[in-house]
């Protein structure tokens, strides 16, 4: 289960990209410095509220953007606001209306992709990422794995999918031919079904959120970040590209807030591949099942009693 969020732009190809979009925020400071301190993974969150405004610790900045009834200006908005605190801006572009419509339905989304009736869209809005000054990567069609029924992308069969992915990432790149490209499961068993090739692919993203409750009861103990992380971390490093926690998010008491803390930036020596990790700081858009409701992981509420 997950949240919606906001992306990147701009590459330079692969893992050099990755140096260089990750450590962008220095760089564009003016000296050159790590990308994040000795043994830690670096750190950026998706942050409506702007409880990270003031924070120098995140160097990546994440938004999100419907493709359909979009403000454009938000974009070059959230460019500036990027390159004020030496940010990379991770951009998740959805592809459907935040706005109630007949148009959010799996058969029109698969129709209008495959007929070139979104073509316009994509080449629209990758034609206002290639004005960004920021690092930017690209993240489309996010978790197309989950079968939750939350997004009119998600759960068709690989044969729709990865056709449709290829010709948006084909007419983003034409638009914008420095965009760096994140292909982003959610990361649960069946992922690499979706794969759409590596020529597709710069960095791979996932998905990890802890919920305590939902942790107590479908699993009967605490699960921690290395847990949950570490089967979809294996999955994904198959192919060989960088690993980003592209949505990060916990929810529970103090104790078990600590520990994911204290867990979810360390450089660990089994996840050689793992550069980055982006926290969700607002309250989960969909409700999960079974009645846990919308977990609330901005950073002021997610502690419960």
């Amino acid at each position: 289960m997950k949240p919606r969020m906001e992306g990147l732009s701009n590459k330079s190809h692969g893992a050099e990209f990755l140096a260089l979009a990750l450590a962008a925020g220095m760089v564009l400071a003016g000296a050159p410095t790590l990308a994040a301190p000795p043994g830690t993974v670096p750190f950026g969150a998706y942050d409506p509220e702007g409880n990270f405004a003031d924070d120098p610790v995140p160097i990546i900045e994440h938004v999100f953007l419907p493709w359909e009834d979009v403000f454009l200006p938000s974009l070059t908005d959230a460019d500036a606001y990027a390159l004020e605190r030496g940010r990379a801006l991770l951009v998740t572009l959805e592809p459907w209306t935040w706005s109630r419509s007949e148009r959010n339905t799996p058969d029109y989304l698969r129709a209008g992709i495959a007929d070139g009736t979104y073509d316009v869209n994509m080449r629209t809005i990758c034609g206002v990422l290639d004005t960004l000054k920021s690092p930017v990567t690209l993240r489309w069609g996010h978790e197309m794995d989950d079968e939750s029924g939350q997004f009119i992308w998600a759960g068709w069969e690989p044969s729709d999918y990865i056709p449709a992915y290829r010709r948006m990432i084909d007419i983003c790149r034409e638009a914008a031919p420095n965009i760096t490209v994140m292909w982003s499961p959610l990361g649960d068993e069946g992922m690499e079904l979706y794969y759409p090739g590596d020529d597709y692919v710069d960095l791979v993203g996932l998905s990890v959120f802890g919920l305590q409750a939902w942790d107590q009861a479908k699993y009967g103990h605490d699960r921690t970040f290395v847990e949950i992380l570490a089967p979809r971390y294996e999955r994904a490093a198959t192919f060989g590209k960088p690993v980003v926690v592209a949505e990060l998010g916990y929810v529970g008491r103090a104790p078990y807030i600590a520990d994911w803390e204290n867990s979810v930036r360390v450089a660990y020596p089994e996840f050689p591949n793992l550069v980055g990790v982006v926290y969700f700081n607002f309250p989960e858009v969909y409700a999960w099942p079974d009645g846990f409701g919308r977990p609330d992981w901005r950073i002021d509420h997610r502690t419960l009693p």
